[in-house]
């Protein structure tokens, strides 16, 4: 190369590499718990990323069914059992993201890894599920929130990991998914007008047909609900207690607790948790707890 083009590009580099992002951190599987996935124009890479909080299993109320389901599969899963991908469905706030965060703090110590996707980057999740194969933990692929529109092709990449591809997903390799509906994609009374019965059976058109396919790769569907009221105020007490301390449990922060739930419209662990923190902050703003 030519003396003066390199003394030139070196120049060059010396003035633009602090605007450069750091390089980034590699995955140490032995040590973190958690990555993202970060889809590029070459593929995709893996950032580690601390646990959000301590949040554990028994801190989640009302959703004891739902625990017991999931953890037997995880750990089914993690001791090298048959287990299922696992979709989560249901009502806002109800828990589906919180049960995953606190599966993966109470579980990690045994061997569970997690891997965070977006519904955007879910084009490259063959890349990961491919690399994911090499190493030898056990991990989820969890895609937070996930939900499709009627003319978006990315489903397709998530169909094919899930039962689509001639391999199917690796043996350490489990998609978790969360939702607010039950089967990912929206649903249009035209979508029936295929629909017809045949003797005493109902046969689908190909539109419904299409939209069930997805989420009836999921082999074990965990559905949420609103809570009732008792589960509601059994959840408040139990993080107005964690927060700050049980003698701020009382009847006025039960009837507080209900007024809170009304104005919101609807009684949930996410709205226990935030009356938690508006009732704590606040007594202890005011010097009052």
């Amino acid at each position: 190369m030519d003396p003066e083009l390199t003394r030139r590009l070196i120049h060059l580099l010396d003035h633009v590499e602090h605007w450069l992002p750091p390089p980034p951190v590699e995955v140490d599987w032995t040590r973190d718990v958690a990555a993202l996935w970060q889809r590029h124009a070459l593929g995709g890479r893996l950032l580690p990323v601390p646990p959000r909080d301590a949040l554990g299993l028994d801190d989640l109320l009302g959703i004891e069914r739902q625990k017991l389901a999931l953890v037997d599969n995880t750990r089914a899963f993690l001791q090298g059992h048959p287990a299922n991908h696992v979709l989560l469905w249901g009502s806002r706030g109800s828990g589906k993201s919180s049960l995953i965060r606190a599966l993966l703090n109470d579980l990690a110590a045994e061997g569970l890894r997690l891997v965070q996707v977006d519904r955007h980057d879910l084009a490259a999740l063959p890349l990961l599920v491919e690399r994911l194969c090499r190493e030898r933990q056990r991990f989820l692929v969890y895609c937070d929130d996930l939900s499709f529109e009627g003319h978006d092709d990315a489903y397709k990449a998530l169909k094919s990991v899930l039962d689509g591809a001639l391999t199917g997903p690796p043996p350490n390799v489990l998609l978790y998914a969360t939702s607010n509906r039950r089967h990912l994609l929206p649903e249009a009374m035209s979508d029936n007008d295929a629909s017809r019965r045949v003797g005493e059976e109902l046969h689908h058109g190909d539109a419904v047909e299409e939209k069930i396919s997805l989420s009836d790769r999921f082999g074990l569907w965990l559905g949420f609900h609103p809570f009732n009221q008792d589960v509601y105020l059994e959840a408040c007490c139990h993080w107005v207690t964690q927060l700050g301390r049980a003698s701020d449990w009382t009847r006025e922060a039960r009837a507080e607790a209900i007024r809170f739930a009304t104005l919101r419209g609807g009684r949930s662990g996410r709205a226990a948790w935030q009356f938690a923190n508006h009732w704590v902050g606040r007594r202890r703003l005011h010097g009052t707890g």
